[in-house]
């Protein structure tokens, strides 16, 4: 039932705030359920701004799905912006789910999506404003479990003193499975009047006792060596898991219903279009990827699935472009088939569709001419590196030839802009490899011109690489600060044709911070409390995020970064994720780093030199 009192109060102090709208739910297609007619509620949380959660298809997979069923009522919630949160806690207001105005501490899970890091204090946020005690061991039977998943979760460590219970791999049948779980025995323990922190914890070793896939923190202790590396990872109880592995939906990918009434955000969103995933995996093997090691295997929807799905939304919201959404949208099996029924559908209806990821193969040069009615502004790619051996040594085999010709096509097409994804500070990394981004960039401008008469513009847009969990780089070092600032000041200096290229490297303090968020264990943990304590908050906005503060935690707990960040780990160290797996595991991991290294020495022997600080990490 709608909390009408809170309501009130919200729709009192909206005006005093910028975009409101982002505040009050009621969207198209959102779902508002009675509590009192549903057997359990769930909150799925969003810890970054309104605008990049409604952009998440994720989140709009798990809203669908939960509300489909009449048992359950789900609601969402997102960080409120500096200026909403001054209002939230001067009027001692609770954080709430949009649907019902109901304060987080009332639902009986809370869930949140970890994309990415650097926003891990929104979390701690976005608990204290709804009402739920910061920490796990302080929680009653009658606070909401909370649960967290998504890519984040492969390394649970920083999160794990706050979040009871780490969801891994596919949500589809994993959220409502847990959901039903806890509710049964909250159900039960009320019924006993039990709402003891013990209580709790039982029932917590219940829900992970019936699944592979479900971390509770709670129920693990590390040991650590003399030189700070752990030692080991040590169960408190014999019923929980030693290891935990992937949920990975184990039916017809097809019979995974895709969200055909997605909500429609009330204010303009970065992606602001309907999604469908039309494939879920990816077949190369990128050994920077974190993506191709966590979502095996490859599962695809059919044509026709994909086209009634669009169709179904297009229709249930009115939205003029379509994205068909995966990971490398061009490997999906029936690629040329899909556009071409794409096109039939949609072109006379006036609905644009956009392919984002296509992959950098032969096929590239044929793609332009087969995407007719595909949205024009720019194309995407990411080459990631430009040399062919760099490339071989991270495994992303592509060919520079097929993407200038796939670059011509498309500025033939009709393409406006070209936009090329690069990785800065990759292992080995060498002065000609930066001098190959710079080079590919003007080489594009320059047939941009060959093919229309006249400069299309052309964006590099260049991140610090972080080393990722699960991944065959886990064990490389990050590079340094001084390390990245010289190389985008080297970026700048090479590039010749200033008004047609553009260079942008991500925000290097940001890349340093999200490098210990990533990589770190437990002991990081007090730090991302004190930061968030110190003012922390909505550090992925530049406007935000305040590096000296992170900087100065880190100083005063003494917490040593480069042991988390920059330190090259031997491949025998025990790594704070160890204990969840991915689908091929730690031993092919290990194959990988192996085979990098050779190539690593191979491209040591052809190539004398060593020009600009620590490069060759």
């Amino acid at each position: 039932m709608l909390n009408t009192a809170l309501k009130t109060e919200v729709v009192r102090l909206l005006p005093r705030v910028a975009t409101p709208a982002q505040y009050l739910g009621g969207e198209v297609n959102s779902v508002a359920k009675d509590h009192a007619q549903v057997r359990g509620t769930c909150c799925l949380c969003f810890p970054d701004a309104y605008t990049i959660g409604m952009s998440h298809h994720g989140l709009q997979v798990l809203y669908s799905l939960l509300n489909a069923d009449p048992q359950w009522a789900c609601e969402r919630a997102f960080a409120p912006w500096l200026d909403w949160e001054r209002e939230l806690r001067g009027h001692k207001l609770p954080l709430y789910g949009l649907e019902t105005f109901t304060p987080l501490h009332r639902f009986d899970v809370v869930g949140f999506s970890l994309q990415y890091e650097v926003c891990y204090t929104n979390v701690l946020n976005m608990l204290d404003l709804g009402g739920i005690p910061h920490f796990s061991d302080e929680r009653l039977v009658t606070d909401p479990l909370v649960i967290a998943g998504g890519p984040g979760a492969q390394n649970p460590e920083l999160l794990a003193p706050f979040v009871d219970l780490f969801v891994i791999g596919d949500g589809e049948q994993s959220l409502p499975w847990v959901l039903n779980k806890w509710v049964e025995l909250k159900e039960q323990a009320l019924r006993d009047g039990d709402n003891t922190h013990r209580r709790r914890l039982e029932m917590l070793a219940e829900v992970v006792g019936g699944v592979a896939w479900a971390y509770a923190p709670a129920f693990y202790t590390f040991d650590y060596m003399p030189d700070g590396t752990i030692a080991s990872v040590t169960r408190t109880r014999s019923d929980v898991p030693a290891e935990i592995t992937s949920c990975t939906i184990d039916c017809d990918f097809d019979s995974i219903p895709l969200p055909t009434k997605p909500v429609v955000p009330f204010v303009q969103t970065p992606h602001d279009r309907i999604a469908i995933e039309i494939m879920r995996g990816c077949p190369h093997q990128c050994r920077f990827c974190q993506s191709t090691t966590i979502k095996r295997p490859m599962r695809f929807r059919s044509v026709e699935n994909i086209v009634q799905s669009a169709l179904d939304s297009y229709r249930n919201t009115g939205t003029n472009e379509i994205s068909l959404l995966s990971l490398s949208t061009s490997d999906y099996p029936h690629f040329e088939q899909l556009v071409k029924r794409m096109h039939e559908v949609f072109h006379p209806l006036g609905v644009n569709v956009s392919l984002p990821s296509l992959r950098i193969n032969h096929q590239l040069r044929t793609l332009p001419e087969l995407m007719q009615g595909v949205r024009k502004a720019g194309l995407t790619l990411a080459p990631e590196v430009a040399r062919d051996d760099m490339r071989e040594q991270i495994r992303k085999r592509i060919k520079n030839d097929d993407l200038y010709e796939g670059c011509r096509e498309a500025f033939k097409h009709g393409w406006q802009k070209v936009k090329l994804y690069f990785l800065c500070g990759l292992p080995g990394e060498r002065k000609e490899d930066l001098d190959g981004i710079v080079e590919m960039a003007e080489r594009i401008a320059q047939i941009s011109r060959e093919a229309t008469g006249r400069y299309k513009d052309v964006t590099a847009s260049v991140s610090n690489f972080v080393p990722k969990p699960h991944t065959p780089y886990q064990w490389n070092g990050m590079q340094t600060r001084d390390y990245f600032r010289w190389a985008g000041d080297y970026l700048h200096r090479q590039k010749t044709m200033r008004g047609v290229v553009k260079i942008k490297q991500h925000d290097i303090e940001t890349s340093l911070l999200e490098g210990i968020l990533t990589r770190g264990d437990r002991r990081v943990a007090p730090a991302l409390y004190e930061a968030w304590k110190r003012g922390a908050r909505m550090d992925g906005w530049k406007e935000c995020f305040n590096p000296e503060l992170w900087w100065k935690v880190f100083a005063d707990l003494g917490i040593d970064v480069g042991f988390y960040s920059h330190r090259q780990r031997p491949m025998g160290e025990r790594l704070p994720w160890d204990h969840v797996n991915v689908k091929k595991g730690r031993a092919y991991l290990e194959k990988e780093q192996e085979r990098s290294v050779i190539q690593l020495k191979v491209m040591a022997e052809a190539v004398a030199g060593d020009d600009g600080p620590g490069c060759g990490g």
